[in-house]
């Protein structure tokens, strides 16, 4: 029974990085008793399982508990169990499954001719599967990065937070003072129509909204690889037909409360425009970022905003002309 080298360098991601070389090894010929000897004097990086090796090819693992229950003169050839085996350069996801999959705890790794790297133990498994889980929650929340770099984003001192995220609201403020003077630019309509000012942040927030659906929608999907020529007919349609039904409805309640057709009829089309132009915005802000490089989860949200209030500011006013 020998020990094994030190471990080879391997890429991060794959099941050599993860395998551990330094583990009890032993032929199949070896006795119980003589592989219990050897345990008891030397030291050893992994020793839940004895990987059973004819020359440097793996023929089955032996757990350490079967090894210690064995009869003395139990060959270790017949004690040995099947074990998941995967090549060195297989994914680390992939790595997991393999060991669900077949029920063991741990997953041999062996090159094409069938010559032993090392073993996967059960604590590695679980820090892979732990890893990954973190990688799906931040994919959710719209990262486009590893699992690391969310953490890190929400981890991060007040400095860089403060580096990240001021930049983007300096732009909403911005967008603000130009929504502020495209306001007064129809300041004539709405002295001669005082009821237009009321309904402005309505059709702003309801923009705003449709639009933060689809943001959501589309970031999510960029995280998991779906192209964007895979959501952008759907969300679009989406988008349309809920200007319409929200513009519908509105119709009827505010020419009842207030008995201004004009009005009435301004903002349910300008609810329409602005849902169908606040979806094409949020499609395009979040596929632009992501193409230059940047985070769409931290530019998004307050780039979309101010694009789409100044849209939906303009589109009502636009509309105002034409019913009032």
């Amino acid at each position: 029974m020998t020990t094994s080298p030190s471990t080879s360098e391997h890429a991060t991601s794959t099941a050599g990085s993860l395998a551990v070389v330094d583990v009890p090894r032993a032929a199949p010929e070896t006795t119980a008793a003589e592989a219990r000897v050897h345990l008891r004097g030397s030291a050893f990086d992994a020793a839940t399982d004895v990987a059973v090796l004819e020359g440097e090819t793996l023929v089955g693992i032996v757990p350490i508990e079967r090894l210690l229950a064995a009869a003395d003169d139990a060959r270790l050839g017949s004690l040995g169990i099947a074990v998941a085996t995967v090549t060195p350069e297989t994914d680390i996801e992939a790595v997991t499954r393999q060991a669900a999959r077949t029920g063991r705890r741990t997953v041999a790794v062996a090159d094409e001719r069938g010559r032993f790297h090392g073993l996967v133990p059960a604590e590695r498994l679980l820090r892979v599967l732990e890893l990954e889980h973190e990688e799906d929650l931040a994919r959710l929340g719209g990262y486009r990065s590893r699992a690391t770099m969310a953490r890190l984003a929400a981890e991060e001192p007040v400095p860089r937070r403060l580096w990240h995220r001021l930049p983007w609201l300096v732009i909403g403020l911005l967008g603000a003072m130009a929504s502020a003077a495209i306001v007064g630019g129809f300041e004539e309509q709405i002295r001669d129509e005082i009821l237009l000012a009321l309904f402005v942040p309505a059709v702003v927030y309801m923009a705003d909204a449709v639009g933060t659906q689809t943001e959501a929608v589309v970031i999510r999907g960029m995280s998991v690889g779906i192209p964007l020529r895979g959501i952008v007919g759907r969300e679009l349609a989406t988008g349309l037909v809920v200007g319409v039904l929200i513009g519908a409805a509105f119709f009827p309640f505010a020419l009842a409360v207030w008995g201004d057709a004009g009005v009435a009829a301004t903002v349910s089309v300008a609810l329409v425009v602005s849902c169908s132009v606040a979806t094409v915005v949020a499609m395009a802000l979040p596929y632009t970022i992501a193409r230059f490089g940047g985070d769409p989860a931290f530019g998004s949200g307050p780039l979309a905003t101010v694009v789409q209030d100044l849209l939906s500011i303009l589109a009502y006013f636009s509309v105002a002309l034409l019913f009032t």
